[in-house]
């Protein structure tokens, strides 16, 4: 009979406490691991369907190229350059589980030597590419950006690269400006940010100016 009242007892706990768990557990895990997910990606499929869809930039051929919001690494003098990365090959890096390297920022303080190694380097690099250009270089095309994925540069930077940009393609400097300044994007509520400009969107519209697109 002891027993007996024992087995009871454990059936009336596991329909008490257990049971109810059990089915909250399931019902949440439904709620916020299924419903919700697809709820709010139904909801930016049909608002923003772009944006959700990871911004992606299509070439002429109707073929994706990019994604407005992640670097491309150009070293083509007949292309704008990205911001640099503080990983190698910048301005994207694929993740390289053996090396444990890809896009990422850099705990370099400003009195490092090697920082003012990379952008010795860097500085270099520009004026070997254009050097009648006599210009101050604009910080963000010689410092890396936090996390290496930068797809934007500033109007100065793109600015400074015209005259290389023109002389590679045959064009002149202005057509190259008028470019930069229909592309260029202002702060971001008028007060945050600095004035940009996409360097995939430009690079697509030089490409499409020589094709005669």
């Amino acid at each position: 009979d002891l027993r007996m009242a024992g087995t009871r007892r454990q059936k009336i706990a596991m329909t008490t406490h257990v049971r109810p768990a059990l089915v909250i557990f399931a019902g949440l895990a439904l709620l916020t691991g299924l419903a919700y997910p697809l709820l709010v990606t139904g909801i930016a499929q049909t608002v923003l369907p772009k944006q959700a869809g990871g911004s992606v930039v299509l070439g002429v051929n109707g073929r994706p190229v990019g994604s407005e919001l992640i670097g491309q690494n150009f070293t083509d003098p007949r292309y704008f350059w990205s911001r640099p990365s503080a990983a190698a090959g910048g301005p994207y890096v694929s993740y390289d589980g053996t090396t444990l390297t890809g896009s990422g920022g850099s705990n370099l303080g400003p009195s490092s030597a090697d920082l003012r190694r990379e952008v010795e380097g860097r500085i270099a690099a520009l004026r070997a590419a254009d050097p009648e250009n006599m210009a101050l270089i604009p910080a963000d095309l010689v410092t890396a950006s936090a996390s290496g994925l930068d797809p934007d540069i500033s109007v100065a930077a793109a600015r400074y690269q015209a005259p290389r940009v023109a002389r590679a393609r045959n064009i002149t400097e202005d057509t190259v400006h008028q470019l930069i300044q229909y592309y260029a994007r202002g702060r971001w509520l008028g007060i945050f940010g600095e004035p940009r400009v996409n360097v995939l969107a430009l690079n697509q519209a030089l490409d499409a100016l020589s094709q005669g697109v």
